[in-house]
């Protein structure tokens, strides 16, 4: 029997009844490719995966749930994962910092991110590996946050170790938006988007417009300017779009300052040592996605070329290895990025179960140019290091996905990747070229014979990347002495034991433990031009996550997470990760009664983190209460109010534990560097629908 054809196109309003909001979910209405923009609070039952996920630690995040969340940053929406924190260590502009399941991601190394099908994550960047910069990101548009967790699925192939998510825009809307935003410390931003129908399809277009300063001495003055242009044809699954996506910043940086700076009252929370920090980015995407299905076969395609370009300015250690000119740094980043995804599934039906079969390839290329430059007031006094990169990769991969039998299912997957490096370096002894494959098989075995619980074992090879030119490299750029060349890929094994309940009606809960290895963490160091190798590691975790629909008005989130992290063998040093996560917690509570008035409190917490090997060191743990007020003045008229740490807490966003030197110190200290979280603030929306 055919796959019924989902609708394209669902109307801009509250869903309020929990009875419309399944019989839209039956029919599609929250998978990946289908179109919902919805700006106002709701209260919309998180989809059950009992029977659908592979793992009790992947799921999805419908567009009712995103809309309600309060975020200070559009990467925060990836907060929607459970166990997953984003952070931020400098200004508006850069990429985010990303924790999940005892990793300090940096920038995004081991979390894959897509958007559209679209890549993401940064390879050989800059600044570091896997760097995900999701500021081009229309939250309104997005409507729907697949994840997963672990190197379980053969599809997902490289950062995808500690987890991947993906989000879905919209192709078309019913209703068109205009929005208008203002804030405390400079915040305001505006939207527009809206769907034009044409004979044979429809035009989807976005606008936004942002500025932010945030409570800094020294104003980020974050601009940005964003847009997205998309034409469609059909529907989710017999259909096509094409989408053009265009965005645009410049910002000042306050970075990590040391703690012993603050404490003598030099400087005060909200200062920086160097106010000449900043950045500036652009990001031009054209992409295109098909899809047809069939009785008993679906295919898809989509591929894209992505032209990134960043030009970021820093300065960690102050006046540690220049007393004169001081130590800031440039890191240029230009890059076209293309690829291709593409995807056949077989779906056969049995007396006792059914089987979809699905072959896949993933092409991507990258041309890079990038840098590393000795700066002062962004002016370049230097040139550490000068690379042009070539670096592409072809995947190819087999999985199945069986139900035996009412009770249990499998899949089983094996996945293939080359890549190939060639770097061509201003220094000539750094040239060269490299090359390398993996084979990474998985399994997942879920058992479910009860009718509101199942249990998951899943076992498998991930890998993440290294920077191309770690492979290449003979001589330190920095130093001039002799330097290692690093694998080309690291592996990754993982195995994790879960289950998930609905047993209590209106309760939905997954429990997940894990343990993930990897053979070296190695990573490249973008503030020192060259690549590090660590140790091979090991990590152990426990997620326990919860949905409750309590009342007809009441929803609770709980989401609580445990990580243990520790280098494998012995290390004179210590065994310790610095800045791996341990614990987190999210409660959050959301109240709507089905009239004009609802809200929603989010308390996000963030545990204390070993900063060095031996643990002697440590951060303090975080937490923040945000808040969210709507008002629904008419039909087409809402407004919102967000609150943003509220309770006003003076805890920091990020801690590291380095040496540095401020001017008129006479030697380096060893010291703990924070960047603040952001005072109280409050921001007011005005929806119009048209």
């Amino acid at each position: 029997m055919a796959r019924p054809e989902r609708s394209s196109s669902i109307k801009t309003t509250s869903i309020k009844s929990p009875l419309k909001y399944a019989l839209l979910l039956a029919l599609g209405a929250a998978h990946a490719d289908d179109q919902i923009l919805q700006k106002v609070l709701v209260d919309g039952s998180r989809t059950s995966q009992l029977g659908v996920a592979d793992a009790a630690s992947a799921g999805t995040v419908t567009q009712a749930e995103l809309a309600a969340r309060t975020v200070y940053r559009p990467g925060e929406m990836l907060e929607a994962v459970p166990g997953l924190v984003v952070s931020q260590h400098s200004g508006e502009g850069k990429a985010n910092q990303f924790y999940l399941r005892g990793f300090n991601l940096d920038h995004g190394t081991d979390l894959r991110t897509t958007v559209d099908g679209m890549p993401v994550n940064q390879r050989s960047h800059a600044h570091g590996q896997g760097w995900s910069d999701l500021n081009f990101l229309i939250p309104e548009l997005a409507v729907r946050l697949d994840y997963k967790k672990g190197p379980y699925s053969a599809e997902e192939g490289d950062f995808a170790s500690a987890g991947t998510a993906s989000v879905a825009y919209a192709n078309r809307l019913l209703q068109g938006v205009a929005s208008v935003s203002a804030g405390q410390h400079g915040y305001g931003r505006a939207l527009l988007a809206n769907s034009v129908e044409t004979q044979r399809g429809s035009l989807l277009y976005a606008v936004e417009a942002m500025h932010n300063d945030g409570p800094f001495t020294r104003p980020d003055d974050y601009q940005k300017l964003n847009a997205v242009l998309r034409y469609s044809e059909g529907y989710a699954n017999n259909g096509f779009n094409v989408s053009l996506m265009a965005y645009k910043a410049d910002w000042n940086s306050t970075d990590q300052i040391p703690q012993r700076a603050v404490r003598d009252g030099q400087i005060g929370r909200n200062d920086t040592i160097d106010d000449t920090d900043g950045g500036k980015a652009h990001r031009y995407s054209l992409s295109g996605a098909w899809r047809r299905t069939a009785e008993d076969s679906a295919s898809k395609v989509n591929a894209y070329i992505i032209a990134n370009q960043l030009d970021l300015w820093s300065n960690f250690t102050y006046f540690m290895d220049d007393p004169v000119h001081g130590d800031q740094f440039a890191q240029p980043d230009r890059r076209v990025t293309s690829g291709l995804n593409a995807s056949h599934s077989w779906h056969h039906h049995t007396e006792t179960g059914n089987s979809e079969t699905t072959v896949g390839v993933q092409l991507q290329n990258d041309n890079i140019f990038n840098g590393l430059y000795s700066t002062q007031a962004r002016r370049t006094l230097s040139v550490t290091r000068q690379d042009h990169i070539v670096e592409s990769s072809a995947g190819l991969y087999v999985e199945n996905n069986t139900r035996w039998n009412a009770a249990f299912r499998t899949m089983a997957g094996v996945r293939l990747d080359r890549y190939r490096f060639d770097v061509q370096s201003g220094l000539a002894a750094n040239s060269g070229k490299a090359n390398d494959h993996l084979v990474s098989p998985s399994l997942s075995m879920i058992y479910g014979p009860w009718q509101t619980a199942e249990v998951y074992a899943n076992f498998g090879n991930g890998f993440h990347s290294n920077d191309a030119r770690g492979t290449t490299i003979t001589i330190d750029p920095k130093t001039g002495l002799a330097a290692d060349k690093v694998t080309p890929l690291a592996r990754s094994r993982g195995m994790e034991l879960g289950a998930r309940s609905s047993w209590l009606p209106g309760l939905q809960t997954s429990l997940s433990l894990y343990r993930l290895d990897f053979d070296s963490e190695l990573v490249y160091i973008g503030d020192a031009g060259a690549t590090e190798a660590g140790p091979p590691s090991r990590r152990y975790g426990v997620e326990f996550s919860n949905y409750y629909k309590a009342l007809k008005w009441l929803s609770v989130d709980l989401d609580l997470a445990y990580a243990r992290a520790r280098s494998r063998g012995y290390q004179e040093a210590g065994s310790y990760i610095p800045g791996a996560i341990e614990g987190t917690g999210q409660l959050a509570l959301t109240v709507d009664d089905g009239g004009p008035y609802s809200g929603s409190l989010k308390l996000r917490y963030f545990g204390p983190r070993p900063l060095i090997e031996d643990n002697s060191v440590r951060s303090k743990s975080s937490m923040t209460l945000n808040g969210r007020f709507g008002w629904k003045i008419r039909k087409d008229l809402a407004l919102e109010l967000e609150a943003f740490n509220i309770t006003n807490r003076r805890d920091s966003a990020i801690d590291y534990y380095y040496a540095s030197q401020l001017k008129g110190e006479a030697a380096a200290v060893a010291d703990i560097h924070f960047h603040p979280i952001e005072s109280r603030s409050l921001r007011a929306t005005l929806i119009r629908n048209f």
